[in-house]
């Protein structure tokens, strides 16, 4: 990769109700995000932190719904941000709640439309957030993106989803917590969906190697959304929705190792992390870590590290 890894922050928490997500952009920078990718090789540009446009009415059949303005506005902003930086170099997309993905996937979509290849999704998180605004029984917003960039119905707020992504195309990976809403729809339009006793049964290597095959064979562009609680809460619990049984530490760098020797991946979310319920910057550090995996960093190449 010559183009520069672009830094953008998203400091949003109107997707759900637990604040604390706006401040994650700031704990990245603090944990070295742009020294760890910068002693790779290279050039990092931190545009610092994007703000939502003016917020204008909308409104939403669901009346759970909250933060409707807000997310909206985020999103456009977030979408135009992210086409231009797409343009530029990789995009890496510091949250945040995850309802940035409506924004961020969204300007990276209109991208793969406009220089003309196919964009593929690989969503690792343990929510398959397939709801749309008129099935969420929680309201929160975060839950929604996977829909939205579906071109599911119901996102009548938003602006239309440029390009959506067909099933094929999208990768559920780690999964292991969805609403039945969400399971009927994800059901229905038969996305790929590696839960977690997919990966138990075989293996964390080989259903991600068949996912980068197909968009190494369709000349695809890649884009990875990162949710904290992919990661099991023992060792990343600065997120406000654990979940049991996720992903351990050297199942997390080894999927961030394959996706950097695949070649594919061309933009990144990171996104959930509350440090307000961080130990001591530990899971901060821990995705910065990941990142590092991402860009070509090797396991064996990390120091020793006490956490006391």
């Amino acid at each position: 990769m010559t183009k520069p890894v672009i830094l953008m922050g998203a400091p949003m928490d109107a997707g759900q109700r637990r604040a604390g997500c706006l401040m994650g952009p700031a704990a990245y920078r603090v944990a070295g995000i742009a020294d760890a990718i910068a002693e790779l090789g290279f050039a990092v540009q931190d545009r610092g932190d994007l703000a939502p446009g003016p917020l204008h009415p909308a409104t939403c059949a669901n009346p759970v719904v909250h933060d409707l303005p807000e997310v909206v506005a985020w999103t456009r902003t977030l979408a135009a941000a992210g086409q231009a930086a797409m343009q530029d170099g990789f995009p890496v997309f510091m949250g945040g709640d995850h309802a940035l993905s409506l924004g961020s996937v969204a300007g990276v979509a209109a991208h793969a439309a406009a220089v003309g290849r196919p964009l593929f999704v690989l969503w690792l998180d343990a929510h398959s957030d397939f709801h749309t605004p008129l099935t969420t029984t929680s309201g929160n917003l975060h839950g929604t993106p996977v829909a939205y960039l579906s071109g599911l119905p119901g996102f009548e707020a938003f602006p239309p989803f440029p390009a959506p992504v067909p099933p094929e195309r999208l990768c559920l990976y780690g999964i292991r917590s969805v609403d039945p809403a969400e399971l009927r729809g994800l059901k229905a339009q038969g996305v790929i969906v590696n839960d977690m006793r997919v990966l138990d049964e075989h293996g964390i290597v080989a259903p991600l190697r068949a996912f980068l095959a197909q968009v190494a064979a369709a000349g695809g562009m890649l884009h990875v959304s990162l949710d904290v609680d992919f990661l099991d809460p023992g060792i990343a619990p600065a997120v406000g929705t654990t979940v049991p049984g996720g992903i351990t530490f050297r199942e997390a760098h080894l999927v961030m190792e394959l996706l950097h020797e695949s070649g594919l991946v061309t933009s990144l979310d990171l996104v959930e992390l509350n440090p307000f319920l961080d130990e001591r910057g530990r899971t901060a550090k821990l995705m910065v870590d990941l990142v590092g995996s991402l860009m070509g960093r090797k396991v064996f190449d990390r120091p020793t590290r006490s956490f006391g």
